[in-house]
């Protein structure tokens, strides 16, 4: 049985003839194939162009395990796989934290691989990269895993409400926090997925602040704001996002400085929040948030 594919249907066939034989043999493939704009109105195909499909026998051994072991535990981590030259095939898993493992042999190649896979796994960005340092050159692939995205919401304000319906439709795993009873009700929150009554500072800590995590605090209220951007920034979350003005976040800092925040830590905060596309009802600033988390995760300033 074939599951998926890698074009829009012009090189499936043959992708699977070289997957067989690459099973038969066991030795990874990297396969050009291409196809002129002509040739593709004949196949009834919008458009020409060539692409590279790498092909490999997926072999359970030690470090497969430990790689599904990290996904299941949500934890960033990054398979490098050599594509070209003698180690075709050879992988290193790089965890975010704890040491590297892998089959590739080649010193100065299993060092730029780690490298620039710690390079590509602060931006969750995946890459071809070229390793000239290797024995005879080689090129790998980068493949980064993050951990699933959360959006947690400090603040169970009018912004929050579209902010999460914006945040589900995204694939975010949503929380509001809020020690304000008031506010943070299933009748006002009905689709987030976990509604958190607690101070920021007792309950962030239990929802694993992690490299998939984005922090947005919305309260306005600094008795909620700055405990919970400390908690924040004392982890390595993705993104954190503070409502207010300038001269609200002048103050905001302030405060911080004086908690003990450092200030590279202070400077990871996004303020003010969302990027500028003059919003000015609640349902537009939550726009303005999610496009600016979307920005963040793919890599923008």
């Amino acid at each position: 049985e074939m599951v998926g594919s890698v074009s829009g249907g012009c090189v499936e066939a043959a992708v699977v003839q070289e997957a067989l034989q690459v099973l038969a043999k066991g030795t990874p493939r990297l396969i050009p194939y291409g196809i002129s704009n002509e040739a593709a109105w004949e196949v009834g195909l919008a458009c020409g162009g060539t692409i590279e499909v790498f092909v490999e026998p997926l072999v359970q051994d030690d470090l497969y395990r430990a790689w599904v072991r990290a996904l299941k535990d949500g934890q960033l981590v990054a398979v490098v796989t050599v594509l070209t030259g003698p180690e075709i095939g050879h992988k290193v898993l790089v965890p975010a934290r704890g040491e590297p493992m892998g089959t590739v042999r080649d010193a100065a190649l299993w060092a730029g691989a780690v490298a620039r896979a710690r390079d590509l796994m602060s931006t969750h960005r995946s890459a071809r990269v070229a390793l000239p340092q290797a024995e005879g050159g080689a090129e790998v692939l980068v493949d980064i895993f993050p951990p699933p995205p959360k959006l947690i919401v400090v603040g169970a304000v009018h912004i929050a409400i579209p902010l999460v319906t914006f945040a589900r439709e995204l694939g975010f795993r949503t929380y509001v926090v809020d020690a304000r009873t008031a506010f943070a009700t299933r009748d006002r929150f009905p689709h987030v997925d976990d509604l958190v009554i607690g101070w920021p500072q007792d309950v962030l800590p239990r929802l694993g602040l992690d490299e998939g995590t984005y922090v947005v605090v919305l309260s306005h209220d600094e008795k909620i704001d700055n405990p919970a951007l400390k908690v924040a920034l004392e982890h390595p979350v993705r993104y954190v996002g503070a409502l207010g003005s300038r001269k609200t976040h002048a103050r905001r800092v302030a405060a911080l400085r004086a908690m003990g925040v450092p200030e590279e830590a202070i400077a990871r905060i996004h303020a003010p929040i969302g990027l500028d596309i003059g919003a000015r009802r609640p349902e537009e600033i939550a726009v303005a948030i999610i496009a600016e988390i979307v920005a963040v995760s793919n890599g923008r300033g």
